[in-house]
């Protein structure tokens, strides 16, 4: 296969702190011999694992590009040992659109791997991903959240994976990011994905939904922050004081972990209609089997009675359509499993 056609800025190699990009090539009309230049920023301090720390893979989730951008303007290599690979903003293209998919070929990123080096703009950034920052990485950790569409309680995520070993990782990992919620997450179509192509990979993967509707708030932010010293410190490249240290701005530092699943399909409910929206329960709020969790009225005319969405099962609400509006085909809740409340949080 050929090589990729993006070139970093930074040397991976090299100690210290380095503030650079990966720089695309990208020839359009506004500027033939242009690049899109994405950012990063690589700390490293000696022999140690490698975390690969990225926000925006879709461009409408704030929580990850905020989180790491104060992270890559204040971590310092004497305070890690090893490496962090810090991406703010992984599909810079949508990022800088503020919209899910890329505004140059409509790539969605989190849909594209493998990718390829002769592919698309998006197909490419997966490529480099794949081939060049994944093999250097021992724990990534992808920061996600709803977008403008959805809106979550906040949790960190982990797959169910074939491999024990792998997954007990990935779960030590998920509970030390510390998140209020901890989800073992069943995805409706995994190919294409980024969190796919790291589980493969072997590493230790965590990602997560912080809120949703197009903002980040003051709570999911320090959620965001929080987790990803409590993840670096997990995984012994941040030290237990330094984390402290450098969060002291969070005074309602979680101890405990909510522990969720989503065994099967059930826990999705999807419109099968195009309306208004109308949401029965609030988010973190319990469900019972076949309780009215929705209704969607015709906004074509008055006097019709709306169509009720009754839960498939019992559990909490932990995801719902965010908008006013819905669609035939969206998720409009997700219903998950209570599975163990008050695991302390442990790095």
């Amino acid at each position: 296969m050929r090589a990729s056609p993006i070139q970093p800025t930074i040397d991976f190699n090299v100690d210290g702190e380095q503030h650079g990009f990966l720089r695309l090539p990208h020839s359009h009309d506004g500027s033939a011999w242009g690049a899109e230049m994405i950012p990063i920023t690589v700390v490293r301090n000696g022999a140690g694992p490698t975390a690969l720390l990225t926000g925006g893979n879709h461009g409408d989730e704030y929580e990850g590009p905020i989180a790491l951008s104060k992270l890559a303007a204040s971590l310092k290599a004497k305070d890690v040992t090893g490496r962090v690979i810090i991406v703010p903003f992984m599909n810079f293209p949508a990022f800088r659109a503020g919209s899910r998919t890329s505004p140059i070929d409509r790539g969605n990123l989190n849909r594209s791997f493998p990718g390829r080096p002769d592919g698309t703009i998006t197909e490419k950034i997966a490529d480099y991903f794949q081939r060049y920052l994944l093999p250097l990485a021992d724990y990534v950790l992808d920061l996600h959240a709803g977008g403008r569409t959805l809106d979550f309680v906040p949790f960190a995520a982990i797959h169910l994976l074939p491999d024990a070993t792998q997954q007990a990782r990935c779960e030590a990992a998920m509970r030390a990011f510390g998140a209020p919620y901890s989800m073992r997450m069943l995805e409706l179509d995994s190919v294409g994905l980024y969190d796919t192509a790291a589980e493969d990979a072997g590493k230790v993967f965590v990602s997560t939904e912080l809120g949703g509707g197009g903002t980040a708030t003051v709570q999911s932010v320090a959620v965001a922050e929080r987790g990803v010293r409590g993840f670096l410190q997990h995984a012994g490249i941040l030290s237990q004081r330094e984390g402290e240290q450098d969060a002291v701005h969070v005074t309602a530092r979680a101890r405990t972990t909510t522990l969720l699943d989503m065994p099967n399909g059930t826990c999705f409910t999807t419109s099968e209609h195009d309306g208004l929206l109308e949401l029965c329960k609030d988010l973190g709020e319990t469900v019972e089997s076949g309780e009215v969790i929705a209704r969607i009225y015709d906004a074509s005319r008055t006097g019709v009675a709306p169509v009720e969405y009754r839960a498939r099962r019992a559990g909490m609400l932990a995801a719902r359509h965010f908008p006013g509006l819905v669609r035939i085909g969206d998720t409009v809740a997700v219903v998950a499993d209570v599975v163990e409340r008050g695991i302390p949080v442990t790095v």
